[in-house]
């Protein structure tokens, strides 16, 4: 089955966060590693990062007209970052590599969700 990996980085500190400055030269590679190493696992079809979730534009349709918000309709903190396409024998094994992404670890989450088999 195939599961997609929704990954938030909620409080986690990324590149481009206050907080990544605060981490070790040490920890810094240490995700790195450890996003490389998940997108080498086998099975693994990775994603890409996504651009914050300030710069989205929301899109709905009411009374056959478009209407366009800038920003995210839903709650930053829990905004998609980025994505990744597992390939696993069960949902145990996606959770297993959900919980090696650095995000889940360190203030983020990652929604572990099957795709429907056509």
């Amino acid at each position: 089955m195939t599961y997609l990996l929704l990954i938030s980085h909620g409080d986690a500190a990324t590149p481009e966060s206050d907080a990544w400055s605060r981490l070790s030269d040490e920890e810094q590679k240490a995700v790195y590693a450890d996003y490389q190493a998940i997108n080498q696992t086998p099975g693994v079809t990775p994603g890409r990062w996504l651009e914050p979730p300030e710069t989205a534009t929301t899109v709905r349709v009411q009374d056959g007209k478009t209407l366009t918000t800038d920003g995210p309709f839903g709650a930053i903190k829990e905004a998609l970052n980025g994505y990744l396409f597992y390939e696993a024998d069960d949902i145990d094994a996606a959770i297993e590599l959900a919980a090696r992404i650095p995000a889940a670890r360190m203030g983020g989450s990652v929604e572990v969700r099957p795709l429907k088999e056509s």
